[in-house]
């Protein structure tokens, strides 16, 4: 009858055969020189012989290859020595082979991961620091000037302390966006959810973005006369926020005598999506899946000249994400960009704002 063996007791039952066979043979040699053949005897001796001898080498091969292994897990720091139970020990090298490749492979795309992370982290913390120096360099530079007697002429110290309170606006503004993203990333603030009309609210969001659109003459509309409310169902004030930063950014890198669309369709039974199309400069390909990174842009020199923090793209992904909802990017080269977030539609209106945090309970 054939018997298949677990390939980690392969070693141990072969050795154990073969030492159990030689003692057998030798006893019952000796006893055949005795005239005294007890079959028997010599049976259960070789059952005894063979049990005996199976579990003496099972046991301290495992416990060898167990302590030879820890102890290359502890002296390369690879691999989580917790990790490897008493459990998972073989006896067959080629199995161990596999466990121990598992393992550091696995360990390798932890550190690969690591080393992402600190590469952002890096690129992260330089950005900060670069942002938030060049506000306080020029307050300070301003300030200094003064102080070394240009506060004597009242047109020029007017000039300076206007310049340098602009600096420290920017600084300002700077520090608040790098607050609201700590508290989204965290969970921190609170998603205040309220029945409200999006056409009102598009409306709202343009009368008060329209000086700023009229620097580049560019047109704020929508793609038809909404005659009729739209109810969602979100925090009324954070997505003011994340439309007025669309709308900024859309204008920010828009052509002149351009135009800024929004239009608001059902998408499904329950979902509205809102567009925010523009015919300006348009997004190459490549930037497009690190577009809502903290400080990333995609033209450097010419969004330090529009100002901003270079964080509002940021926070719109955060805000959708807080909602549980989806934003997406659409952009063609020198054609224009579109930015799409879906909202929950309201079907009734509640009795009073919904906190997210009182949605969890």
């Amino acid at each position: 009858m054939a018997v298949n063996f677990k390939k980690s007791y392969r070693f141990a039952v072969f050795s154990s055969l073969m030492i159990t066979v030689a003692l057998t043979l030798f006893v019952s040699v000796f006893f055949y020189m005795t005239n005294a053949i007890d079959w028997v005897f010599i049976v259960l001796f070789a059952l005894v012989c063979f049990a005996l001898s199976f579990l003496l080498i099972q046991v301290r091969v495992e416990r060898f290859i167990y302590n030879r292994v820890k102890q290359i897990y502890d002296d390369v720091t690879l691999l989580d020595v917790t990790s490897l139970r008493r459990g998972q020990i073989t006896t067959d090298m080629s199995s161990l082979t596999k466990e121990v490749e598992r393992f550091a492979a696995s360990k390798k795309l932890e550190i690969e991961s690591l080393k992402i992370r600190e590469e952002y982290r890096k690129e992260f913390m330089g950005n900060v620091a670069h942002e938030l120096k060049t506000p306080l360099f020029t307050a300070q530079g301003y300030i200094l000037t003064l102080l070394d007697g240009a506060m004597k002429d009242k047109s020029v110290r007017k000039k300076y302390l206007k310049r340098a309170g602009a600096s420290i606006e920017r600084l300002v503004y700077l520090v608040n966006d790098l607050d609201m993203i700590a508290k989204l990333e965290v969970g921190d603030l609170n998603i205040r959810y309220e029945y409200f009309d999006m056409v009102e609210l598009v409306k709202d969001t343009f009368e008060l973005l329209e000086m700023e659109a009229a620097k580049k003459n560019i047109t704020l509309t929508t793609d038809m006369e909404y005659d009729y409310p739209i109810m969602v169902n979100a925090d009324r004030e954070r997505i003011q926020q994340l439309l007025t930063n669309l709308i900024v950014n859309s204008v920010k890198y828009g052509k002149q005598d351009g135009t800024t669309e929004i239009s608001i369709e059902n998408l499904i039974q329950n979902k509205v999506i809102v567009r925010v199309t523009d015919n300006g400069e348009g997004i190459a390909s490549e930037h497009i899946p690190r577009l809502f990174e903290r400080f990333y842009r995609v033209d450097k020199s010419g969004s330090r000249r529009e100002g901003g923090s270079g964080l509002g793209l940021s926070i719109v992904k955060h805000i959708i994400e807080a909602h549980d909802e989806k934003i997406y990017v659409e952009s063609d080269f020198g054609v224009g960009s579109e930015f799409s977030f879906t909202l929950e539609k309201a079907e009734e209106l509640p009795e009073a704002p919904l906190v997210k945090s009182d949605l969890v309970k």
